[in-house]
C-alpha cells in the first residue's frame, strides 16, 4: 500500500509546491521513498488521478463547522456543499466569512469544528494566519473531482482514500518549539535543530504516535529544508501510516458529525 503525505498550498507556484511524501509500512516502520513538488494545479489534478491502492493524508480542512453551514443555509450534503463552495470566489467566501465574524462577540469570531479543539488546528473560516479557507477553497474540489473516497464524507473509488491530516499534530507531540518559516530571516539555527530533533525523534518511534521513520536518502532535505514543507508532507505521511495500522479499525478515527470531517489521529 501506498501511503502518501500531502502538504497542500492555496498558490501552488515554482517557488513554492505541493509537496508529497510517498513511503511504505514495513512493521511498525514507514520507509520513505519519495518526495515530490507540484508546482501547478494542473499537475496536482493528475497525482490525483494515480491508480490505487493507496491512501493519502492531506493537510488542509476537508469541511467547515456544522454551525456555519446550517447558518448559511448551505447544502448539508457534504459533496454539494464543496461543490456550492466551489462555486464562490475567494473574496466572495472571505466576504461571507467577514460577515459572520462580525456578528460576534470577541474571542468567539471563528467557528469551529469538534476536531478543531484535540487536533490544535485553526477554524477552517481563517482567510489568514494561516489561510486554511482559501487552501479548502481550492484543494478539496478537486478531490471530490478525481473522485477519491474522501473518508465517511464522500464514497469514491474504494483504491484511492483521502484522510485529513495536520503535521503540527505529529510535530507537537515531539515538541513545542517553532521549527520552520518561509521568511528567510526567521530561519534560523534553532529551527533547523529542532527539525533535526524532530527527525531523530520519528526515527526512534519515541513520541505519542510511535510509527518509526526511515528516511533514507531523503534524511538531509528533511533536515536541511528550512520552510518545513518536506518535512510536514513526511509528517503527514506518517499519519497516514498510523491510519494504516488502524485499517480495521475506521483508521483509528472516533465517531464523528459526517459533515464536519475529523483530523486523523486527534
Amino acid at each position: 500500500m501506498e501511503l502518501h503525505g500531502i502538504d497542500f498550498t492555496s498558490a501552488p507556484s515554482k517557488r513554492k509546491g505541493i509537496t508529497i511524501a510517498t513511503g511504505q509500512l514495513d512493521g511498525d516502520t514507514y520507509v520513505l521513498t519519495s518526495l515530490l513538488s507540484l508546482h501547478s494545479f494542473e499537475a496536482f489534478r493528475a497525482w490525483l488521478k494515480l491508480p490505487g491502492p493507496w491512501l493519502g493524508a492531506f493537510d488542509l480542512p476537508f469541511s467547515f463547522p456544522r454551525e456555519l453551514i446550517e447558518h448559511l443555509g448551505w447544502p448539508r450534503d457534504w459533496a454539494d456543499m464543496i461543490r456550492h463552495v466551489a462555486g464562490m470566489s475567494r473574496a466572495e467566501l472571505r466576504q461571507t466569512f467577514k460577515t459572520f465574524c462580525d456578528a460576534r462577540p470577541v474571542g468567539n469570531k471563528f467557528a469551529h469544528r469538534a476536531t478543531d479543539g484535540p487536533a490544535g488546528s485553526s477554524s477552517p473560516m481563517k482567510w489568514v494566519n494561516p489561510p486554511v479557507a482559501y487552501m479548502l477553497h481550492a484543494g478539496v474540489p478537486l478531490l471530490l473531482e478525481a473522485g477519491l473516497t474522501v473518508y465517511t464524507l464522500h464514497s469514491g473509488d474504494p483504491d484511492r482514500i483521502a484522510l485529513e491530516a495536520y503535521p503540527g499534530l505529529v510535530a507537537r507531540s515531539i515538541t513545542r518549539s517553532s521549527y520552520k518559516s518561509d521568511e528567510r530571516a526567521k530561519q534560523t539555527p534553532e529551527r533547523y535543530e529542532t527539525r533535526q530533533r524532530i527527525v531523530e525523534t520519528l526515527e526512534k518511534g519515541d513520541y505519542r504516535f510511535g510509527v518509526r521513520l526511515e528516511a533514507g536518502a531523503f534524511r538531509h532535505d528533511l533536515i536541511s529544508d528550512a520552510t518545513g514543507d518536506l518535512l510536514d508532507a513526511c509528517l503527514c505521511g506518517i499519519l497516514a501510516a498510523w491510519a494504516w495500522q488502524r485499517r480495521e479499525q475506521a483508521f483509528g478515527l472516533p465517531d464523528f458529525d459526517p459533515l464536519e470531517g475529523w483530523i486523523v489521529g486527534a
